[in-house]
């Protein structure tokens, strides 16, 4: 399938697919599942990037193993809302996935997540060690609850 706007996508769902919202990062992918309502999204994981091939398959393991229908993918943007270089490296692994998937996608604005969510981690008193440990995850968790915030608007 291809890339789709935001507010679309839960129209190309079959009922009980789930989402699964991706930070991508040039070390680390974040993984983050919605539930089968598409309220709440709850950090899943954190894959260390190799290979694509090797990053793809782990991908497609989540999606067939969680029943997911489509993704959500963070555009990272800069605050004045351009394109940042990291732009051009998302977008050329969304579509390399998309060769290898076929679920609808969406691109959804990450301005600030990581920031965000280490903020709230800091606050929570976590230690560094831990933060480092789930920032990716968390970081695609809070992603894809802002486009399931914005499509239960809808």
């Amino acid at each position: 399938m291809a890339i789709c706007n935001p507010t679309d996508l839960k129209a190309l769902l079959k009922p009980g697919a789930r989402l699964l919202g991706l930070d991508v990062g040039t070390k680390t992918i974040g993984l983050a599942l919605s539930d089968t309502r598409l309220i709440i999204a709850s950090p899943l994981g954190t894959i260390r990037r190799t290979r694509f091939r090797d990053d793809a398959r782990r991908i497609v393991h989540e999606i067939e193993k969680h029943g997911v229908g489509g993704l959500v993918i963070g555009l990272p943007l800069g605050l004045d809302g351009r394109p940042t270089p990291r732009v051009q490296g998302v977008r050329q692994f969304v579509a390399n996935l998309l060769a290898v998937i076929d679920r609808p996608l969406a691109f959804w604005d990450e301005r600030m997540s990581t920031a965000a969510v280490e903020r709230g981690m800091i606050e929570g008193d976590l230690s560094r060690r831990r933060r480092r440990e789930i920032i990716d995850r968390a970081a695609a968790a809070y992603i894809l609850q802002g486009l399931l915030d914005r499509i239960g608007q809808v």
